[in-house]
C-alpha cells in the first residue's frame, strides 16, 4: 500500500514535482548531457534527446494514473456493478440478455478488442477535436492528449464491466433469497433501496478484492497499447513508450538506465496491486480468517 501510494501520489503530482524537484519539463533538452547515466542532477539518467528520464517517468505514472482510475471507476465499478446487482436481482430475460452479451465479449481475446477499438477510434476522434480546433476557441487539445485519454478509457472500459459484473452477479443470486431480503420487499421498500442499500454492502468484500487485482490488469493493458504505439502519443511521454525506446539491445549496451527506471516502476505497480488483493482476500474472505 505503502509503494502503489507513493507512486500514485508522484504521477498526480508530476507538474510540480518535475517544476520544484527535478527543474526540467518532460520536453526539455540539456544539450550538455546526451546518453548521461545516473547523477545528482539527472536522478534517472538522459535519454538521446538530452530529456531528464526521471522527469518524462513522472509524467508516464500519470498517464496511467489516470487512465486506470477512469477505467476501473467507469467500467469496473459504476458499469460492472449495475449490470451486476441488475442482472442478479431482476433474473429472468434481463439476466439472460446481460450475461449473453457479456459471454460474447469475453469469448474474444480482451487485449486483441482492446487494440482493435483503439487503432480504429483514434483516426476519426483526432478529425473531430481538429475540426473542433479549427471552428472554434478552443486550442490545444490535440497536443494536450485528450484524444489519448478518451481512447483508451473507452477501451479500456469496453471489456473491463464483464468479470465485476459476473462476480456481482454471483453475490445478489445467492444474497437475494436470504430472508432480511425477504422482509425488505415484505414491507414495501423499492428496488433501488434494496440493490444499494441492502444488498451491495453485503457483497463488498469480494468486490474489494477484484477492484484490487484488476488495477494491476489495468496497468499492464494501458503499458501494452503505449508499447504498441496505441497509447499515448508523443511528445506526451508513457510507461509503454519509454520501455519501447529502452528495449532494444543496441540501447541496453550503451544506455541500460532508459530501460530500468520505468521498468522497475512498470513491474512494482503491476505486482503490488497483485499482492495488495491478495491481502485484502486474506482480511475480508471470512474463510481464510
Amino acid at each position: 500500500m505503502v509503494i502503489v501510494a507513493t507512486i500514485y501520489f508522484a504521477g498526480i503530482f508530476a507538474a510540480p514535482l518535475s517544476t520544484f524537484v527535478t527543474g526540467y519539463d518532460y520536453t526539455a533538452q540539456d544539450y550538455t548531457a546526451f546518453r548521461e547515466p545516473p547523477s545528482l542532477e539527472h536522478w534517472a539518467g538522459t535519454d538521446r534527446a538530452g530529456r531528464d528520464v526521471f522527469t518524462r517517468l513522472l509524467w508516464g505514472i500519470q498517464n496511467t494514473v489516470i487512465l486506470t482510475i477512469i477505467g476501473m471507476l467507469t467500467g469496473g465499478l459504476v458499469i460492472g456493478i449495475t449490470l451486476g446487482l441488475v442482472s442478479g436481482y431482476l433474473g429472468g430475460k434481463v439476466d439472460e440478455a446481460i450475461m449473453r452479451f457479456g459471454e460474447v465479449a469475453a469469448s474474444f481475446p480482451d487485449i486483441l478488442l482492446v487494440i482493435i477499438i483503439a487503432a480504429t477510434l483514434r483516426p476519426r476522434l483526432l478529425d473531430i477535436v481538429r475540426w473542433i480546433e479549427d471552428n472554434t476557441f478552443l486550442d490545444g487539445l490535440v497536443r494536450s492528449g485528450a484524444v489519448d485519454y478518451i481512447v483508451i478509457s473507452v477501451a479500456l472500459v469496453s471489456f473491463g464491466w464483464i468479470g465485476m459484473a459476473r462476480l456481482v452477479r454471483g453475490q445478489i443470486l445467492y444474497l437475494k433469497e436470504t430472508q432480511y431480503i425477504e422482509s425488505a420487499r415484505a414491507i414495501g421498500l423499492s428496488t433501488p433501496r434494496i440493490l444499494f442499500r441492502h444488498l451491495l454492502p453485503n457483497a463488498i468484500s469480494p468486490i474489494v478484492v477484484t477492484v484490487s487485482m484488476g488495477m494491476g490488469t489495468m496497468v499492464g493493458t494501458e503499458i501494452v497499447l503505449s508499447w504498441l504505439g496505441l497509447g499515448i502519443q508523443p511528445p506526451r511521454p508513457s510507461l509503454g513508450v519509454m520501455l519501447l525506446e529502452g528495449g532494444s539491445i543496441s540501447v541496453l549496451r550503451v544506455m541500460p538506465w532508459i530501460l530500468i527506471a520505468p521498468g522497475i516502476i512498470a513491474w512494482l505497480m503491476v505486482l503490488c496491486w497483485n499482492l495488495l488483493g491478495d491481502a485484502l482476500n486474506d482480511v475480508l474472505n471470512p474463510r481464510t480468517r
